[in-house]
């Protein structure tokens, strides 16, 4: 192998996931700072895998039999999906510096497709795969609440101010206001969960927590308590008026923004600008410098960010025609005609893609 030249592939395997190296998988993502978010932690895939819903692990290997990359997935039948799907806001292989991940080889064994929504690794390799990409957002709060402001867009600082507005007005009319940044509580944990199953009937979205695999995920990740990896719970209360909350995993220096809510009796006050402030304010209480929105163009994300990744969807497959309906059917659903065009989305990924559908509909 010549200078600069890329490792050669020699073996891929799919494996157990307690069969793998974790210092191999720490090794891998300690080397590239793309894969600091806590999805690319090992602790992600343990939590999800101790929940029963199966986790393997692609491992990609060099001619010298030396790990050069891994991508844990769940495989159903003839379909792999990422791990923590449709749930996990960045998806991709862990790669060693100068490596590829040969894409094609994932169709062996009896694999048929594997479907991605949030790559955010391994881009140049699935680039024949990609059809269509979408803006990640986040928020730099590296230094505190005032150098945060100073990256913010003039809409994100004017969003702040009324904000503490009506942090105060809360005050006066509820009860004395009080944010905890890490709650440990398992009953506020059940509240959230409550009221977000309340929030997908109201908007008519699938019900995430509809399957018990994924109550347990959001406890078990609550429980994880270390500074390296875990769940964290934020609440924002007035007296004793929960207005809102938000529970997220933290690795590091890095907090993804997951499943915020609030209580809809107090949406005038416009609750989730709230806990959003306060929990930029105490983000260096934590450790953290960077809190990843996940993807979407909400407005209050585009308001309150500070920079922006991008995330791509696609599917590996042969099937021609599979990829043709699915661009067909992607495309319809950026026109004005997308919420049934997304409905038709889900029934096409159900019938060609899984026997069962798994999307989280948030």
């Amino acid at each position: 192998m010549t200078a600069g030249e890329p490792p050669r592939v020699g073996l891929l395997t799919l494996v157990p996931f307690d069969q793998v190296d974790l210092d191999v998988w720490h090794r891998l993502r300690d080397a590239a700072a793309e894969l600091d978010s806590p999805y690319f932690h090992p602790g992600f895939a343990a939590a999800v895998h101790a929940t029963g819903r199966d986790v393997k692990v692609v491992v990609v290997a060099d001619r010298d039999d030396r790990v050069t990359g891994l991508m844990p997935v769940h495989r159903d039948r003839s379909v792999l999906s990422p791990l923590g799907s449709p749930a996990a806001d960045f998806q991709g292989p862990l790669l060693a510096v100068g490596s590829r991940f040969p894409v094609r080889r994932l169709l062996s064994g009896g694999v048929r497709t594997f479907e991605f929504d949030h790559l955010a690794t391994g881009v140049a390799d699935f680039a024949p795969w990609i059809e269509s990409c979408r803006v990640s957002p986040f928020l730099d709060v590296s230094g505190g609440f005032e150098a945060y402001l100073g990256r913010a867009s003039r809409s994100g600082r004017a969003n702040m101010a009324q904000a503490r507005r009506h942090l105060a007005r809360a005050e006066r009319t509820l009860g004395p206001v009080s944010f905890r940044v890490d709650n440990p509580d398992a009953g506020v944990l059940a509240k959230l969960i409550e009221l977000k199953r309340r929030q997908y009937a109201a908007t008519g979205a699938r019900d995430y927590f509809g399957r018990p695999d994924r109550v347990e995920l959001m406890s078990r990740l609550l429980r994880t308590r270390s500074t390296e990896f875990g769940g964290i719970l934020s609440t924002l209360c007035a007296g004793p008026h929960l207005l809102a909350a938000h529970f997220g995993i933290r690795s590091d220096r890095v907090l993804h923004w997951w499943f915020p809510v609030y209580d809809p009796a107090y949406a005038q006050l416009a609750p989730g600008w709230m806990l959003l402030r306060e929990l930029v304010i105490a983000a260096s209480t934590v450790g953290v410098e960077r809190i990843d929105l996940g993807r979407g163009e909400d407005e209050y994300k585009r308001r309150a960010k500070t920079g922006e990744t991008q995330v791509f969807q696609g599917m590996v497959t042969r099937s021609m025609r599979r990829r043709a309906v699915r661009a067909g059917l992607a495309a319809l659903s950026d026109s004005p005609l997308g919420p049934p065009a997304r409905r038709l989305v889900r029934e096409f990924r159900s019938r060609e893609c899984r026997p069962g559908p798994h999307d989280r509909g948030s």
